[in-house]
């Protein structure tokens, strides 16, 4: 088990690991319209960004360059904690329209906490030699991003691989030749069904630093506890929005659970403070309601996590419980087990 908790000095205060940032709209629409959650959920007074999104937002981009402050635009208190990544998804298909100093300078004008670098992400359709191309550019990137950045905020070296050593090698030429923080490690969404391949490309990368560990994009319900157990430091999910556009309730523990399904239940199973004293009928009619309740999920997810290994209980005969509904992540868990056993 690999589990394990840390803290990140930053400027504006601790932060306790292992963390889930709640992806932000902020920047892909007009405005930002993710629905409140900082200082309701103690442990989520974090936020991940798009960089490039807002700066592409000439709207937007005008009042935070004329002076309105990131969290102010966001609505969110002043010690929020941001994680700022470059965007680096939407050039899975798209050109590079950007350079890691701009992508440094913009995350400066922010004033984000945590900078991520400029990166090329993989994808299943690509062939070899193009991935090969994207984890290189993806790695000088990186470098370029070291060379420039002057230690104000933290910076976490994006990184990306089709097989475990690609991953390995990766993060040990950028700890050797660069200066970062830590490391992200990327191109895992579009894969997040092969459960067994994401986790040994995790498992190498936790393998090859004792660094700060970030997965892009895989902090839902289910991955949560794989993630936890293989010491993962923190992750990132847009899942409780996603998942109430499309009207699904998550499940601690569970899953997510399509409204439809459940029509004939007067009160849904959760106690959380959004839906503990509304009946059902209420929460499907308020997707802001549903869409809250979906990051208390993904809270409640870590929290019992974070009991069953604080309170010296077994977290491998509770996971064998988490993941014996699901035979698909239970095969990934009993292999990221037996990797796992044979480190120690």
């Amino acid at each position: 088990m690999l589990y394990r908790r840390r803290t990140l000095d930053l400027s504006r205060g601790a932060l306790e690991t292992p963390v889930l940032f709640p992806v932000r709209n902020i920047g892909k629409r007009s405005s930002d319209n993710t629905p409140e959650y900082v200082g309701t959920i103690p442990e989520f007074s974090v936020a991940m960004i798009n960089t490039r999104s807002i700066r592409n937002r000439e709207p937007m981009w005008n009042r935070l360059t004329d002076g309105v402050p990131l969290r102010k635009e966001m609505d969110v208190p002043e010690d929020t904690i941001v994680f700022a990544d470059s965007g680096g998804f939407d050039f899975s298909s798209g050109d590079v329209d950007t350079t890691p100093a701009q992508t440094l300078d913009t995350q400066r004008q922010l004033d984000a906490d945590i900078y991520g670098t400029v990166d090329l992400p993989l994808s299943r359709e690509n062939r070899d030699a193009e991935n090969d191309r994207r984890v290189e550019q993806s790695t000088k990137y990186a470098l370029e991003a070291s060379d420039l950045h002057d230690g104000d905020s933290l910076l976490i070296a994006s990184v990306h691989g089709y097989d475990p050593q690609t991953v390995r090698n990766n993060i040990r030429y950028l700890e050797k030749n660069g200066h970062f923080d830590g490391y992200a490690l990327g191109s895992m969404v579009p894969i997040r069904t092969d459960y067994k391949k994401v986790s040994k490309l995790i498992l190498a990368a936790r393998t090859a630093t004792d660094k700060h560990l970030h997965v892009y994009g895989l902090g839902g319900l289910v991955y949560q506890p794989l993630l936890l157990y293989l010491g993962v430091d923190s992750f990132d999910s847009s899942a409780f929005i996603r998942s109430a556009g499309n009207r699904n309730y998550l499940v601690p523990g569970f899953g997510g659970e399509a409204l439809r399904n459940v029509e004939s239940m007067e009160y849904l199973p959760c106690p959380c403070p959004v839906c503990g004293q509304r009946c059902l009928d209420d929460i499907r009619e308020d997707r802001t309601a549903l869409t809250q309740h979906n990051l208390w999920a993904l809270a409640t997810e870590l929290r019992r996590f974070r009991y069953v290994a604080e309170s010296d209980r077994d977290i491998e005969e509770y996971l064998d419980l988490r993941f014996q509904g699901n035979p698909v992540t239970q095969r990934a868990y009993e292999t990221a087990k037996q990797q796992v056993r044979r480190l120690s």
